[in-house]
């Protein structure tokens, strides 16, 4: 199978070289060798990335030595082609020509090299160690074994007893427990360190962050500068957030006010999310009555009743969507995901269902990706620009469902909780675990996660200071302290799943939840005119209409005129922060006479 897959790129790059290597043809428009140019890339690498998907899928749903060795060959297979100097210098003479082609031609070529980017066979060598190293990675992550009192659990066990353990011994022998995966994966992401930097340089990116910067059409400046900008205007709601926290697990767990509030005290392992600290009253115990395959066709069922197409009988036949079972000895990745296969209609999610309030939104979420996905499925976009406007697009799109999903008339028309106007305190909780779910994530995603990646990346910080910068920000931008001292022999911040398999992506995330807010308050203000924090989506055909018009067009147009089109306005932190007005009045008032934040 490998050197079949190597046989086929080398096929496709040997057509390549004998068709393009050449100059044009006298009299032949420019436009005319693009066209035949692009039409032989994107069969080609439609082909490839179909065959390194359906090798990725079975690595992560079957962690094995064989199918990780099957995902390494495939993903080399595409780099082969897709990185193959003759294909990067023929898009670079077209590009020097940009002015004689079409814009959506010049999309695709500029979508090309970014690829190229990513594995450029100017250096196969590299591109190879780089590929060996990620797949080594994933195995090692994916394949780890998390024990507790000398008892193996699951990822999803560890986060349950963070979430509800009240003894504090416990909590910090969990999180302490959740943390064990780190030195595991230091040495490989060290190696990666160096590799991912070198690959984006073989183009011109001066570092892999400014690779990933540049998905979005920004500079790493510009990126950062952004995030900077989001929590300048969400710092006054964090920081009052963070004091009704603070006061509140201390009272929880009979413990004095924290200076900065403990990391193990916190219902998530990296302190990114709070929610769990406020329950939607009556929520979990429904979702438990009910089965998570329910869950999962109630989440199909709020696309549909947009007037969305029901998913492929091949999402339900080829999909895994529930826990492994005993007696099965079968690993699998933990982190819910869903994506396209083929870039035609073969859309599978990996995730482990069960019947809870997080993975009833979790759903909504991953069908978001589905069905984005078959929006841009169409001729009109071709394969290269079968992919979300801007990286964030995808999130932010599924974000808009998760956050539709957890609105009171919509639970109420399932049946999950009472029906009828609720009471003003059940709206301020509903409100307050809201915001502890999207502004402390706010502060994780461009704080610690966006800083600490620009620093390994564009910064070139060593291994041997990741901790401690780590820990640094996290203290600056979240106010959370180690439950003990983190010395250099952990490696913390690789814990998390993004920087091993998506690095320098999380403040895609961030952009995507202030795109989620001002998208999601659009739609309920202008499209079903309805309160944005009493809002009901299902069953509204005119937001699956807005929906589609810009998720249509895919990546062949700018994502920042799509959303200003939609909207009427740029990016912008706006929406969310007059979403949590009511529980900012709130906050100061319960907070009146309590020191304010950490500083």
């Amino acid at each position: 199978m490998k050197l079949l897959r190597f046989a086929f790129a080398a096929v496709f790059a040997a057509a390549l070289s004998h068709s393009f290597a050449a100059p044009a043809v006298a009299g032949t428009p420019l436009q005319e060798r693009a066209d035949r140019f692009l039409a032989l890339v994107n069969a080609s690498y439609q082909a490839l990335y179909t065959i390194e998907q359906r090798a990725a899928w079975d690595a992560a749903t079957d962690v094995s030595d064989a199918h990780d060795a099957a995902s390494a060959a495939a993903s080399k297979a595409r780099a082969a082609f897709m990185g193959n100097p003759v294909l990067i210098t023929e898009a670079r003479e077209l590009l020097g020509r940009s002015a004689e082609l079409d814009s959506l031609t010049v999309r695709q070529l500029r979508r090309a090299l970014l690829l190229a980017a990513e594995g450029p066979m100017t250096n196969p060598g590299l591109v190879s160690a780089r590929i060996e190293a990620e797949t080594q990675q994933a195995s090692t992550m994916n394949g780890f074994q998390f024990r507790l009192g000398g008892k193996d659990l699951s990822a999803n066990d560890l986060d349950e007893r963070i979430v509800e353990s009240t003894n504090p011994a416990e909590r910090r022998d969990a999180w302490e427990a959740s943390k064990a995966i780190g030195p595991a994966l230091r040495p490989g992401m060290a190696r990666l360190q160096g590799l991912r930097n070198g690959v984006a340089r073989e183009l011109g990116y001066p570092d892999y962050f400014s690779l990933q910067a540049a998905h979005h059409g920004m500079t790493a400046a510009e990126v950062l500068a952004m995030q900077e900008d989001f929590l300048r205007t969400l710092r006054p709601l964090y920081e009052q957030l963070y004091t009704w926290t603070s006061h509140e697990l201390a009272r929880r767990y009979g413990q004095p006010v924290p200076d900065r509030i403990p990391a193990d005290w916190l219902p998530n392992r990296w302190g990114q999310e709070w929610q769990s600290l406020v329950e939607v009253p009556g929520l979990d115990t429904a979702l438990a009555a009910r089965s998570p395959e329910w869950i999962v066709k109630t989440g199909e069922r709020f696309y549909t009743s947009l007037g969305f197409a029901p998913l492929p009988a091949t999402f339900w036949s080829s999909s895994d969507l529930y826990p492994v079972q005993p007696p099965s000895t079968r690993r699998k990745n933990s982190h819910a995901s869903c994506w396209d296969i083929d870039l035609e209609h073969d859309i599978r999610s990996l995730m482990s269902v069960e019947s809870n309030e997080q993975w009833f939104m979790t759903v909504h979420h991953e069908l978001g990706h589905a069905y984005y996905d078959l929006a841009y499925t169409r001729p009109e976009v071709p394969c290269l620009l079968r992919e979300g406007a801007s990286p964030a697009f995808h999130e932010g799109f599924a974000e808009v469902a998760a956050m539709a999903s957890r609105q009171a008339p919509y639970l109420q028309s399932l049946g999950l909780i009472p029906a009828g106007r609720r009471s003003k305190d059940a709206e301020i909780r509903t409100l307050l675990h809201d915001a502890l779910a999207t502004i402390p994530f706010m502060f994780f995603a461009c704080g610690p996660m966006t800083h600490w990646e620009a620093d390994v990346y564009a910064n070139g910080l060593p291994p041997q200071e990741w901790n401690a910068r780590w820990w640094k920000y996290v203290s600056d931008y979240q106010g959370v302290v180690p439950p003990s001292t983190r010395g250099e022999e952990f490696c913390d911040p690789v814990t998390k799943t993004h920087v091993n398999d998506a690095p320098a992506y999380y403040f895609s995330y961030a952009i995507a939840t202030v795109f989620e807010y001002q998208v999601y308050c659009h739609i309920a203000k202008n499209v079903v005119r309805q309160d944005p924090r009493q809002s009901n989506f299902a069953g509204h055909a005119e937001v699956g209409a807005f929906l589609a018009r810009m998720q249509a067009p895919g990546a062949t147009r700018d994502w920042r005129v799509i959303l200003r089109e939609a909207t009427g306005e740029d990016l912008s932190t706006r929406a969310m922060v007059e979403y949590y007005r009511p529980l900012m009045d709130w906050l100061v008032k319960q907070n009146r006479g309590r020191k304010i934040g950490w500083r």
